[in-house]
């Protein structure tokens, strides 16, 4: 294969974009890293992509960029599954699917001088203002005070600081925990806590399709529009309480990739989907409260330009996996509390899943469903660490 796929020994940061058309995207990205001063040459960039999609564009774009980068669409995926003696467990990642951002991390699993990951969705740009990459990662190295935010539901709204206002729930927010109440306090984060860095999202707000129509827009967006003002001071969530994970613009260290998997969304028997990045982000939060991280929220902010899509489109996709959402939380919620590495609490978490009796609940099978792809997940990650990486084109 003709891929870029180094500039260098500097890149450690994986950035990885699911996309099928917007990719140019990428170009606003590496520019705010150049004219913020940040090493480009840290960057390695990974798209996902299908085989309808135009790959050499894609490829002809990252050269003329000059940036390290690969692109994946399905057969190129096959391949790599092939090389890296995983193809037993190519299932893990569902095809057409946003979900498909599990295929960079198991990109970065197998080369591990990537420290950190990058998830970007195509439908955003960084704000000029702001140096994008590199507040990820101060936020990662992040140590010091900052607010912490409960709830008496056990959730955190990431947009409740301007929540009187605006009244927005983010997509995965699960509608038994609305009219919380918020308390506020100051909490001390030691340097090495944080293992994820949240950006949130001005432009169009991230919402499910019943709070989209429910706004009054049938176009798959939102009336309500957020802004830079919207959001204040960084935050975290408190101990034993959940928030949404968004994967359009989020920082990661490698330790989380174990527990960190994107869900079989879209691909299955019971047509659920939508809450890959949802239920993800659940999981990592509950191994971060048993193994004593944290979850960083705030900037960089980047602004979300969904396009206009029928907002009855997504309620489809959305509406097989409503009540499970409301439930997912629980069933993790008391697993892996002795767990000593992300590894082990998601062992727990698949167990649970897998296992549990979910028959009350509209498709409830679907959980054990994602129980056994967990699995599969833990054991595809131990394949990879087993096999000799193969030389890079």
């Amino acid at each position: 294969m003709d891929e870029r796929s180094t500039r260098g020994d500097t890149r450690d940061v994986c950035v990885i974009v699911p996309t099928i058309r917007e990719y140019e995207c990428i170009r606003a990205y590496v520019e705010n890293a150049r004219t913020h001063g940040f090493d480009v040459s840290r960057l390695h960039f990974v798209l996902v992509t299908e085989d309808f999609c135009d790959v050499a564009e894609m490829r002809e774009m990252l050269d003329d960029l000059d940036v390290s980068g690969k692109v994946f669409d399905g057969t190129r995926r096959e391949e790599w599954y092939e090389a890296n003696g995983v193809a037993e467990y190519g299932h893990v990642v569902p095809a057409a699917s946003h979900a498909e951002t599990s295929f960079g991390l198991l990109y970065m699993w197998a080369n591990p001088e990537f420290e950190y990951g990058v998830f970007i969705d195509d439908d955003t740009l960084p704000h000029d203002d702001e140096d994008y990459f590199g507040r990820h990662m101060e936020n990662l190295a992040f140590g010091g005070s900052i607010e912490r935010v409960r709830s008496d539901e056990n959730w955190v709204n990431v947009l409740y600081q301007n929540a009187d206002e605006h009244g927005l729930y983010p997509r995965g927010y699960p509608y038994s925990a609305m009219d919380e109440t918020v308390e506020t306090d100051a909490v001390d984060v030691d340097a090495g806590e944080v293992v994820a860095s949240q950006g949130l999202w001005t432009n169009v707000p991230d919402l499910d399709a019943v709070r989209i129509l429910m706004d009054g827009d049938l176009e798959g967006q939102a009336q309500t529009r957020t802004t830079a003002d919207d959001f204040g001071e960084d935050f975290v969530a408190a101990r034993g309480n959940y928030l949404t994970v968004c994967s359009m613009n989020l920082a990661f260290r490698r330790e989380v990739i174990p527990a960190f998997y994107q869900l079989p969304m879209d691909d299955n028997e019971w047509d659920v989907g939508r809450f890959d990045d949802i239920w993800s982000g659940l999981f990592l939060k509950r191994a971060c409260d048993v193994l004593g991280k944290r979850i960083y929220n705030g900037g960089p902010l980047c602004e979300h330009n969904k396009a206009p899509r029928s907002t009855f489109d997504d309620l489809a996709n959305e509406v097989a996996g409503l009540e499970l959402n409301e439930h997912v939380w629980e069933v993790v919620d008391g697993a892996g509390e002795d767990a000593d590495s992300f590894s082990a609490a998601f062992a727990e978490m698949a167990d649970a899943l897998a296992e549990g009796d979910f028959s009350e609940w509209n498709n409830g099978a679907f959980l054990n469903h994602c129980g056994e792809y967990m699995r599969d997940w833990l054991d595809c990650l131990d394949a990879i660490r087993r096999t000799p990486a193969p030389a890079d084109d």
